[in-house]
């Protein structure tokens, strides 16, 4: 049937020999698990002030076109994603669109940003808890340790089926989103500083702050909702959950941050931006202890620490799928393909990222480097992969269905137009992002430029290794993607 990714194709289809995961999760606990990734409370705490910073109040407008324009990939992205029969992550929706080697290049680097991301979050995690607990009268105590307890409960959810994390994570969202609605209903109800107005809404407010900057801010803290489609043999009915799920992670967490961020602006009034600008740690704290009541101020504080932990579990079970299904395809060893016969998990995977991203914060800590600066770069570099193959996937999306045709259920719009509108944006976010690393990563400009040939470097090596298995394993590399 045209527009269908079949094996018969040379495209992703069924699945090579291999334990399959299995669950029965909703689409409801599919988008808690995949919206736990990127962090509510962490971002509204951590986040939206710098938007505002280099924004303004046009941050508002930001989060709501960020919100659009990732409405538009997820169109292209669902629309590839229910015709395959393999989990539609990154490898095999752009192996179907652009090749076996930039689709295995595009794999190497989802792992390895992924795992950035998640080694970055564990450090974060101990920082916060460490400051959390000396916030209360607690002995001073040093981030390593609580950085590592969090990593081995993580990964130790990790080891089970994926619905016991999603029950967890459901409640942490529940908590992150009950606060950041107390405070919003708080701040509108009150009328903000100085009344409540429709400015931060409008273009020409956007048009006032560093645009790009401000996007770049708005478009990292969505990452993580491109995950649903990972989690297709792990749901009920895949071809009705992903979508549903996708679409309402979009939407929700989008509707949730520009609520917050207006709130925010609103709070502080006239001096939002020059608050934002000189203390945008105390900024949420400061404006939710004010006009809710000081207790949550402290709250606030520990909500991050919930946040964070949540992110973690989430991005565990995101990085050990990934791991498992290039496994199966044997473009990985073999062992970390093993689904757990009890648990039906990917135990060797988790075991897996467990150990990569312990490895990392022991590493960031023998060599004397600073927590805080690790945590920005290596953060900057899992958000550059991740943006940067969400726009390869796009483009990947528009290219096949030109290619196959367009079915007369998407139509033109969902199929290339949507995803190519998106990739265009995202690809042009990647790119300001590496000529501007010092936004994403702090220091100075050009100080971090070997970011990009990191980045390269493991981009290349995918597709090195899919021209390898072309021409010694050739079963392997006609199997990559998916294609049986």
């Amino acid at each position: 049937m045209t527009g269908t990714i079949s094996a018969t194709d040379g495209l992703p289809g069924p699945h090579m020999a291999a334990p399959r995961l299995k669950g029965a999760m909703g689409p409801a606990a599919l988008m808690l698990a995949v919206l736990a990734f990127s962090a509510p409370m962490a971002v509204v705490e951590g986040f939206i002030p710098y938007a505002i910073r280099f924004g303004g109040p046009g941050a508002v407008f930001a989060f709501a076109l960020t919100t659009g324009i990732l409405i538009l990939f997820a169109l292209g992205y669902i629309a590839m994603t229910r015709r395959m029969t393999v989990p539609g992550n990154f490898h095999a929706v752009i192996t179907a669109g652009l090749g076996r080697e930039a689709g295995l290049g595009a794999a190497f680097l989802a792992i390895f940003g992924y795992l950035c991301v998640l080694g970055g979050n564990y450090v974060f995690f101990g920082i916060s808890v460490s400051g959390l607990v000396s916030s209360f009268g607690g002995p001073e105590s040093h981030w390593l340790a609580w950085s590592l307890a969090g990593l081995a409960a993580a990964t130790i959810l990790g080891h089970f089926n994926i619905e016991f994390s999603a029950r967890i994570l459901t409640w942490a969202m529940a908590v992150e989103v009950l606060i950041v609605a107390i405070f919003c209903i708080a701040v509108f109800a009150r009328g903000g500083a100085e009344g409540l107005s429709a400015a931060p809404f409008a273009p020409g407010t956007f048009l006032q702050g560093n645009m790009a900057v401000t996007l770049l801010f708005t478009i990292l803290v969505f990452l993580g909702f491109e995950a649903t489609a990972l989690f297709r043999d792990e749901v009920r009915d895949p071809d009705r959950t992903i979508p549903r799920a996708t679409y309402g992670a979009v939407i929700f967490i989008g509707l949730l941050y520009v609520a917050a961020s207006y709130a925010m602006v609103s709070a502080h009034g006239a001096s939002a931006w020059q608050v934002a600008t000189e203390d945008p740690v105390s900024m949420f704290p400061d404006a939710i202890g004010a006009f809710v009541h000081p207790v949550f101020k402290q709250l606030a504080y520990g909500s991050v620490v919930l946040s964070i932990f949540a992110a973690s579990v989430s991005i565990h079970n995101v990085a050990a799928r990934y791991i498992l299904a290039l496994a199966a395809l044997r473009a990985l060893p073999g062992l970390l393909a093993a689904v757990h016969a009890r648990h039906v998990s990917p135990h060797m995977a988790s075991a897996a990222v467990g150990t990569i991203a312990g490895l990392t914060v022991l590493g960031t800590c023998l060599g004397g480097i600073d927590g805080t600066a690790a945590y920005a770069v290596v953060i900057g570099i899992g958000a550059i992969a991740i943006i940067a193959l969400m726009g390869l996937a796009s483009f990947a999306v528009t290219g096949w269905f030109l290619k196959t045709g367009i079915p007369a259920e998407e139509g033109a719009f969902r199929a290339v137009v949507a995803p190519g509108i998106a990739g265009a944006v995202l690809a042009g976010t990647v790119a300001f992002a590496c000529l501007n690393l010092e936004y994403l990563v702090g220091g100075a400009p050009g100080q971090s430029d070997w970011i990009l040939l990191v980045l390269a470097a493991v981009f290349l090596a995918g597709t090195g290794a899919a021209g390898w298995f072309r021409l010694r394993h050739p079963r392997i590399y006609a199997g990559l993607g998916g294609a049986g």
